[in-house]
């Protein structure tokens, strides 16, 4: 068969619907400043979409800060990877602000989140290793395990009996293999909101030999008591051997990085290589992280914000009789009855008549004949925006227990 012709015949699992789904429902433009209320096919919406945890996108000190930088510097500088000619004071203060803040001794500055993660597990372990990781991990985790030589076990997700299994079967193994050990799984569950038990796993190393690679996407800048993480809300930092997080969230720009000993970052900076082989992140990207991670330091208000709004929703919502899992973040996701068609009218419904835009998960994400609605609240959302989501979730929520949207086509 010809490749081309191949790729035609079977689409995937999301492509297989972009004859209908696509800039509606997949590849939609949400229009204007990044805020609560933005434009979709030219009416206003609320939004729920956008992981601008701490509203950091439209801040004017962070505004300022881009804008100066790149007067300053371009996109261009520097020019060529760090290990060649990339290198600048900026990169190495950025390195170590961020170490000091999710306390640990180092840290190295990476480009990209999903392709960071990748890189990292591809550096630590190697054909005689094993990998333990939990089951509902991010898909950059998956991908990085993929690309595993070794042998790979996966425990039923934050199940710590199935953890302790898994890592029997792994420790066997490497004992004959003459490798080590490496656990992965996530802060913050992007999907369910959940956290990952960081703190009985770290108590599992009283048994087991294995180092701890934790993925805090959705923790850093979020969680624990100065923002640090997943494991400083759990009292576990000092357990997590390596510690990653993304710039896409609570710093609402791009970037991301690796933080563990002196030793590890070292080896990392000479062995990932994803950034090894990758032109440094331009200096308007490095000096603007500079400036959010100050934020995020000295305003603990706009946390504390964040937060006010979260217990808002989830309380609200919880009041109203909707199911929004076990949550303990601010991912919000509410789960309701009903299938694919109920879903496609069900969102329909919301944009066109509600003026509510949130992002919408279905099978095979979550199980057949379950819809999922995910809010992502932010410090710049207000309690009006609350209510008016509330208010608009029950008005569908009985449409759906009706069976409405099945009945009939939703018009605008």
């Amino acid at each position: 068969m010809d490749l081309f012709e191949k790729l035609l015949t079977n689409r995937g699992p999301l492509g297989s619907h972009s004859h209908y789904a696509h800039g509606y429902f997949t590849f939609p433009k949400l229009e204007g400043e990044i805020a609560p209320r933005m434009k979709f096919r030219g009416k206003e919406v609320l939004t729920w979409s956008l992981n601008n945890y701490l509203g950091l996108a439209n801040h004017p000190e962070v505004r300022k800060a881009d804008a100066e930088a790149a007067a300053d510097w371009g996109m261009a500088t520097p020019m060529g990877a760090r290990i060649m000619s990339g290198n600048t004071n900026y990169h190495e203060q950025l390195e170590s602000e961020l170490a000091d803040f999710v306390q640990k001794p180092d840290a190295l500055l990476l480009n990209f989140g999903y392709q960071g993660v990748v890189s990292i597990i591809d550096a630590l372990v190697d054909r005689h290793d094993v990998i333990v990781y939990d089951a509902e991990s991010h898909a950059c985790i998956i991908d990085g395990v993929r690309l595993h030589q070794g042998k790979r076990f996966v425990y039923s997700h934050n199940d710590m009996a199935s953890l302790e299994k898994q890592l029997e079967r792994a420790t066997r193994w490497a004992e004959n293999t003459g490798g080590a050990i490496l656990v992965i799984t996530e802060g913050v569950f992007g999907m369910s909101g959940n956290l990952g038990k960081l703190d009985e796993v770290v108590k599992l190393k009283e048994k087991f030999n294995f180092r701890l690679f934790v993925d805090d996407a959705h923790g850093f800048g979020t969680m624990g008591k100065t923002g640090a993480g997943t494991g400083e809300h759990l009292g576990c930092q000092d357990g997590i051997d390596v510690y990653f997080s993304t710039f896409a969230k609570s710093m609402a720009s791009i970037g991301a990085f690796v933080a563990s000993n002196e030793q590890v970052v070292e080896y990392l900076r000479y062995n990932m290589r994803s950034q090894i082989f990758a032109k440094s992140l331009p200096m308007p990207l490095t000096i603007g992280a500079i400036k959010r991670l100050e934020l995020l330091r000295t305003q603990p208000e706009l946390k504390d914000k964040l937060w006010e709004v979260v217990h808002a929703l989830q309380s609200g919502l919880r009041e109203k009789g909707f199911n929004i899992g076990t949550t303990e973040s601010p991912v919000t996701p509410v789960f309701l009855n009903g299938q694919i068609p109920d879903a496609t009218q069900l969102t329909l419904d919301l944009r066109e008549n509600y003026n509510i835009f949130c992002s919408i998960v279905v099978y095979p994400v979550v199980p057949k004949d379950v819809i999922m609605l995910r809010l992502i609240p932010t410090a710049v959302h207000t309690l009006d925006d609350v209510k008016e989501t509330i208010d608009a979730f029950e008005k569908i929520a009985q449409k759906l227990d009706k069976g409405l949207y099945s009945k009939s086509a939703v018009s605008a």
